[in-house]
């Protein structure tokens, strides 16, 4: 009320209501502008906690696996054509201001989700023949890759890598035309190699070697370099996961950790991380998969996939699943975990000795995943992104990830 007096004597009186309407009308604006913002904020925190809040009712009341798995299949072709945004924070509130930081999302980290979702659509579509889902396949990679053969947007991280496997492993496609796009994920690969001859996960974590780049390269590598006739890729992949299997497993127990120093050789993070397991399973067993029969290398690998299995299967809860640290009945189970390690079960089942126990536990684990699928075929409990070694997420939510190994498994030939 003071700086309106002021204004009352200051000046003349044809300006009088001029003034006071402009300082009202601002104050309105401003108050106005202030409001929607609180509600679009409100807004933007509640919605996303609503949906995961009533998608939970009727939660895993599949009791037909046949339904479950066509489910399955509808989410992870919905979830293509949009994969939903994995976000980089476990943060509920005030959700807007890692928006405006750019700490939300990550293209990285879409990568393995659309990587995964493909691997799966294209295992359903080799088991079912479903011509709409060839066609939707096709129409994915066309908006990737253009008519020379090279990325629209080339994945400039390791992440990458498990995406342009994923493209790969569809042996329909006339695989010589994608090899520009194959050779730039080569070149990232070889940029990426360190003073050991092994792959980095980050530039910026150049001394450690981490178990998730296990599953995001080995499995390109022996893939690529058996196609395009490239010994050296190959001899790549395996030397990543000997090594690894060196320095990374806890002593006489087979259990990864998350990441161990180059240099020290010493373990840094967290032993039994389950989806550490995964990532290692998933490296493992498609890199085994890959290989020729009767060689010197597949031999070795299948002593790797047989060490594992046995570690894997001891630490299966009764009710299929694994949990976030494996070794502790404490911590809740992780569907990522879950269905990664159910499609290394389903293809180690091909190795005899451990054939009965490896279809088995396959099994449960399905199981378990259909009994945490919601009502719209989405599964749910999947821990979220980690955010650094030994850092890892409390969110246990979707993940398309989850979802496209689920379908790859359930729909394995």
């Amino acid at each position: 009320m003071l700086s309106i007096k002021l204004l009352k004597i200051e000046f003349k009186n044809g300006l009088k209501t001029e003034i006071m309407w402009s300082y009202n009308t601002g104050f309105l604006l401003i108050a106005g502008f202030l409001l929607i913002s609180s509600v679009l904020i409100l807004v933007i925190d509640f919605l996303p906690q609503f949906n995961t809040w009533q998608s939970r009712i009727h939660i895993g009341r599949f009791t037909e696996a046949t339904i479950w798995k066509q489910k399955l299949y509808q989410k992870s072709s919905l979830w293509l054509k949009k994969t939903p945004t994995i976000k980089l924070t476990d943060n509920n509130r005030l959700i807007v201001i890692d928006m405006i930081n750019g700490n939300y999302k990550r293209n990285s980290i879409q990568h393995w989700q659309e990587a995964a979702l493909l691997l799966g659509l294209t295992e359903y579509f080799y088991k079912t023949g479903d011509a709409n889902a060839k066609l939707q396949i096709e129409t994915f990679v066309n908006a990737k890759i253009d008519a020379t053969g090279n990325w629209k947007s080339t994945p400039k991280e390791i992440d990458g890598v498990i995406f342009a496997y994923a493209i790969l492993n569809i042996n329909w496609l006339e695989q010589d035309k994608y090899k520009p796009a194959y050779d730039a994920i080569w070149h990232l690969i070889q940029e990426s190699i360190g003073v050991d001859g092994t792959v980095q996960y980050r530039s910026h974590a150049s001394d450690y070697r981490f178990v998730d780049t296990i599953g995001f390269i080995c499995p390109f590598l022996i893939k690529y370099g058996s196609r395009f006739n490239y010994p050296q890729a190959i001899n790549l992949g395996i030397q990543q996961i000997k090594v690894f299997t060196t320095f990374g497993l806890f002593p006489n127990t087979f259990i990864p950790c998350h990441t161990y120093h180059v240099e020290t050789k010493l373990p840094e993070g967290l032993f039994g991380w389950g989806r550490g397991l995964g990532w290692y399973a998933i490296g493992l067993i498609d890199a085994w998969s890959a290989l020729p029969v009767q060689t010197d290398q597949k031999e070795e690998l299948t002593k790797i996939v047989i060490s594992f299995a046995k570690m894997a299967l001891q630490f299966q809860s009764k009710n299929g699943s694994w949990n976030w640290i494996v070794s502790s009945t404490m911590s809740r189970p992780d569907s990522s975990a879950t269905a990664t390690l159910a499609w290394f079960m389903a293809n180690a089942a091909q190795i005899e000795v451990i054939k009965q126990e490896c279809q088995l536990s396959k099994d449960k684990a399905l199981q378990y995943l259909m009994e945490v699928t919601r009502r719209d075929g989405a599964i749910d409990y999947s821990q979220g992104d980690t955010k650094a070694i030994g850092v890892y997420s409390q969110h246990f939510d979707i993940l398309p990830f989850t979802q496209g190994f689920a379908l790859r498994t359930v729909n394995r030939v």
